[in-house]
């Protein structure tokens, strides 16, 4: 119903910077909060930073001033620009979305997720 499509992970040295995407496709009557998960090795996945339809974004207070999450409704698009980077954001990041979309009887809304993307930051 709904696919998440993530871009952007890769390597980078600390102080260094990435910016991760992930595009919304499917069938789907309006998408509500976008965001960013990650899950680092023997770790619980947490929340990174999240955007609401109408632009109103939440941060974990470990990336606040260093990450921003904007968003292109039109092309049901979000974007983290991570900033200033250190060995402790590395993980697995997973682009998450809150959508209501069709079924047989009544319209539902579920939380989908993508395939992650892996994040590297060296020392």
């Amino acid at each position: 119903q709904v696919q998440l499509a993530e871009s952007g992970g890769g390597l980078v040295q600390a102080g260094g910077s990435l910016r991760l995407s992930c595009a919304a496709s499917g069938s789907f009557f309006s998408l509500h909060e976008m965001g960013w998960y990650r899950q680092a090795p023997g770790k619980q996945r947490e929340m990174v930073a999240s955007i609401t339809s109408g632009g109103a974004t939440t941060f974990a207070d470990s990336v606040k001033g260093r990450f921003t999450l904007s968003r292109d409704n039109a092309k049901n698009t979000v974007f983290l620009q991570m900033n200033s980077l250190k060995p402790e954001d590395t993980a697995v990041y997973y682009c998450n979305a809150v959508a209501t979309v069709p079924t047989m009887v009544l319209p539902v809304t579920n939380n989908y997720w993508g395939q992650g993307t892996q994040v590297t930051v060296s020392s």
